[in-house]
């Protein structure tokens, strides 16, 4: 006996699909949402008295229970799950990046006077007597730091960079995984990585003492401290970076007979050249910035020195630090050179990482840019 069709039966398709496109809310409901959960947490702090940080937190909060709730009555418990989680990753990423936006915009707002002020810039600070008036003047400048942060990082940055790079290679290209010598210098990696930053200014000192006598501070000194931060990074970011080189590169080359030192040079170092220049990277934002290991190893002068093998030299975090901590007879004028200082580290930190991603696009294989 044949089944008699149904005629005009929904198929279980069409059920699925009006199942899942039934009810859906406007496409803007959650823009608009948050505007009305902001207008709503203003009135009430406005009868209450205003208060930033309450005004977002209650914003966020109304913003979350109307978006659950009006999701839940006009869709489903499905959608709106995915609407509230989407809404808590959204806030706490926010939340994450409000101290970075509210560090940058003091910085800004402070330093923007002397940063971009090129008698701040190019000009040596520091105090001069005049016997004849018998006063002390005082000169803002910061050339003397911005030269200091150059040799000191780059010093640490030519030392650290071949060694790192060089031990992650050996790591993931020519070492065995379960080998005591893998196990010997990934433990150690992952000991220096968590030295505190002081403690390495005081090995440098400590050596370089031994070596050169008492007071040997000196710019070199501060680099190898700085080294001693940049290493374990280097490391551990390159090993990263060659172990996502795919196995078949690697295969492929042995199959045209080329050697290991080659495959590694041609291949592997090229096409990971991207990832381990952002490595380098961070571990030079990581380092550029040091105040404690500096501040030890090679002191502060408000002398211009451009040799880092003899005498005390200023990096512009010491300078920040030091116009804080230590200010002169004109106490706004070291505030101000202190928060120049800081602002024209951020910049010098951005124009690195211009200079690395433009590096990166020019050594890249042509299929990776």
């Amino acid at each position: 006996m044949s089944a008699t069709a149904v005629p005009n039966a929904p198929s279980p398709k069409r059920e699925v699909d009006n199942a899942l496109t039934s009810g859906q809310l406007p496409r803007y409901f959650e823009v608009w949402s948050l505007l009305g959960a902001l207008a709503v947490s203003a009135v009430l702090f406005a009868l209450v008295g205003f208060n930033i940080v309450g005004w977002i937190v209650v914003a966020a909060i109304v913003y979350l229970l109307a978006v659950g709730v009006i999701s839940a009555v006009t869709e489903n418990r499905r959608k709106a799950v995915d609407r509230l989680v989407r809404g808590v990753v959204v806030i706490m990423f926010l939340l994450a990046l409000a101290p970075l936006v509210s560090t940058l915009i003091d910085v800004i707002a402070r330093g923007a006077h002397d940063a971009f002020d090129p008698s701040f810039v190019f000009k040596t600070g520091g105090t001069h007597f005049d016997p004849v008036s018998l006063k002390v003047t005082t000169t803002i400048g910061a050339w003397q730091s911005v030269v200091g942060t150059l040799i000191i990082t780059g010093i640490a940055t030519v030392i650290s960079v071949p060694i790192g790079i060089l031990t992650a290679i050996y790591l993931v290209e020519y070492g065995r995984p379960n080998a005591w010598m893998n196990r010997t210098v990934t433990f150690l990696v992952d000991v220096m990585t968590g030295i505190p930053s002081i403690v390495a200014g005081l090995f440098a000192f400590s050596l370089f003492t031994l070596i050169v006598g008492p007071k040997a501070f000196s710019g070199l000194s501060a680099a190898i401290a700085l080294c001693v931060l940049m290493i374990p990074i280097v490391v551990r970011s390159s090993e990263e970076m060659l172990k996502l080189v795919s196995i078949d590169l690697r295969e492929a080359s042995y199959a045209l007979g080329t050697t290991k030192f080659v495959t590694i040079t041609r291949i592997v170092l090229p096409t990971a050249i991207s990832g381990l220049i952002t490595g380098v990277m961070i571990a030079i934002a990581r380092v550029i910035g040091e105040t404690a290991p500096i501040f030890i190893a090679a002191s502060f002068t408000n002398n211009f020195n451009a040799n880092p093998l003899h005498d005390a030299m200023s990096t512009l975090p010491v300078m920040a630090y030091t116009g804080y901590k230590f200010p002169s007879t004109d106490i706004a004028a070291s505030y101000d050179s202190a928060w120049g200082a800081a602002l024209l580290l951020v910049i010098l930190v951005v124009i690195l990482n211009l200079i690395a991603r433009i590096v990166a696009r020019i050594f890249a294989p042509k299929g990776l840019r």
